[in-house]
């Protein structure tokens, strides 16, 4: 499907060295720069990443977590999970006893240890030719001596100014001259850039041991959270094995729990029991299908998946085609069913695509979960704390329920896909719980509808809040007044669902083709 030259809209990339998506133009070309200086794609997207940590500090940081995957040719595809977990003295009675129903996302208590800087130092050490001083070195830069702000950070930072007023360090860190920079002011984070700069001088246990963890611990001890300096020394990410369906011969990877990555697979599972190539790519028929089999996987999602030392059904099982046959003959093609509920979706994240010249693949993601994270920002080194630990419930028994040096269900997921062995693309989507629903949403507008990759990424996209449906403007009123028909309470969304990044290799033609989303300052760049 080749878009329509005559309408606004852009083209996919075509490049045949190497290539990199981000939601940002610096960081885009940061990877390009560093791949030209000799560093691979896993020192491509570190070094992205850590730009895009000062140029879009609303939805990435070096306070939150990363997860990463990484395809390179004739070995089998890595993974590794950054997460970082609750204090050994967290208990759901510290937030039951004080009225809590959950982990609100403001709560000292939903903040975990940060696992971004160990996983980039791990993906570097296994991956890369640079070390975390060569990376972080653009970083600095852009800390040090300012940013632009581009216009879709410009909205989402004047969006939060409430927030970042709640806590005096957050404030004087991320709100210069007492309020939201508009777009194209140049912004600086002092704080920030010392911290980057102590890291990329002593390394990655920097960040975990020492002055920038003690600040760290002294922030959340004085509003009352329990994590410890032994706690935050003690984190360690781990390298795992990546997990995988078969869609319509496309190999979908993603990570294993505590990811939501499963849930995407399981949403593929049961859309490749329908015909869905048959129908309206943007009809009602197609998004009444998206819509129940996505509520069904989260629903799933809900139940079972936690960190895997806790869960308690096996992500075998639940990857089994026959569970999602099950799941697929409770969809009712002419009326919305009654399935379990799913959460209400909320995130703020950057992804990174790289593919260099010898066809390493990196898919890489980082976040503070919504927002500015936690709204907590650390007095002396300047980091603001995400709030993984929101994604915790507090239902004793629950595999999920919040307790001592666990990890949370986590919703930023990099996806690679695989045909034949090889890797035929490397993409992800953000956007918080949105994520799940939209991989399985841009690999079924690739596979079933042949959508160009550009095309599948800016197609329009629906999602559910609790039991309300959220569509993007691009779904008709008549649309919308179909999917209402079929019991789907359904309504236009103020702000598009998420975003997204993708580069698929043709190997054939020895080209990579790149594309990075609309809904943000999006940019792919290829040499």
């Amino acid at each position: 499907m080749t878009r329509d030259f005559h309408k606004p809209g852009r083209s996919p990339l075509y490049a045949e060295g190497a290539m990199v998506a981000t939601s940002h133009p610096l960081a885009s070309l940061t990877a390009i720069e560093i791949m030209r200086a000799g560093g691979t794609a896993a020192d491509a997207a570190v070094a992205a990443m850590a730009v895009a940590c000062i140029g879009e500090p609303h939805m990435t940081g070096i306070g939150g977590d990363c997860f990463c995957l990484v395809a390179r040719p004739g070995q089998p595809v890595w993974g590794y999970n950054g997460s970082g977990r609750t204090g050994a003295a967290m208990r759901p009675e510290i937030l039951i006893e004080q009225g809590a129903r959950d982990v609100a996302i403001d709560s000292v208590h939903a903040v975990t240890v940060p696992g971004a800087i160990g996983a980039w130092d791990t993906i570097l050490k296994t991956h890369g030719r640079f070390g975390l001083d060569r990376v972080l070195q653009p970083a600095i830069d852009a800390a040090e001596n300012g940013i632009p702000v581009q216009p879709r950070v410009a909205l989402d930072w004047s969006l939060a100014v409430d927030k970042l007023n709640k806590h005096a360090a957050t404030a004087r860190h991320f709100l210069p001259g007492g309020h939201a920079p508009k777009e194209g002011d140049i912004v600086a984070f002092p704080a920030l850039a010392k911290t980057l700069r102590t890291i990329a001088k002593d390394g990655a246990r920097a960040f975990y041991e020492g002055e920038i963890a003690d600040d760290i611990v002294a922030t959340l001890r004085a509003l009352g959270g329990v994590l410890t300096a032994e706690d935050v020394a003690a984190h360690r990410g781990e390298a795992v094995s990546p997990i995988a369906t078969n869609y319509r011969g496309l190999d979908v990877t993603e990570l294993p729990p505590n990811g939501q990555g499963l849930a995407a697979l399981v949403l593929l599972n049961i859309l490749e029991r329908f015909d869905v190539a048959a129908l309206d790519a943007n009809g009602a028929d197609r998004l009444h299908l998206l819509i129940e089999a996505g509520r069904l996987a989260y629903g799933m999602r809900n139940t079972t998946i936690a960190d895997p030392a806790f869960m308690t059904e096996s992500v075998e099982a639940l990857l089994d085609k026959r569970f999602a046959a099950q799941l697929a003959a409770m969809i009712d093609p002419a009326k919305r069913s009654q399935f379990p509920k799913a959460i209400k979706p909320a995130g703020s994240t950057v992804l990174v695509c790289v593919v260099d010249r010898d066809r390493n693949a990196v898919t890489m993601i980082n976040s503070l979960f919504s927002a500015f994270g936690s709204g907590i920002a650390t007095e002396k080194t300047g980091i603001l704390l995400h709030h993984r630990g929101s994604g915790f419930n507090l239902t004793p028994g629950h595999p999920n329920c919040i307790g001592p040096s666990k990890r949370p269900l986590h919703t930023i997921i990099p996806a690679l896909a695989l045909r034949n062995g090889r890797v035929d693309m490397a993409f992800g989507v953000m956007g918080g719980a949105y994520q799940a629903m939209g991989h399985a949403h841009l690999v079924s507008n690739i596979v079933d509808h042949g959508m160009d990759l550009q095309t599948a990424i800016d197609w329009p996209r629906v999602f559910f809040e609790g039991e309300r449906v959220e569509v993007e403007n691009g779904v008709s009123d008549a649309v919308i007044a179909a999917l209402r028909l079929r019991g789907h309470d359904t309504v236009r969304r103020a702000l598009p669902h998420g975003g997204g990044q993708a580069i698929r290799i043709d190997w054939e033609r020895g080209v990579l083709i790149g594309a990075s989303d609309p809904r943000k300052d999006g940019c792919a760049l290829g040499c």
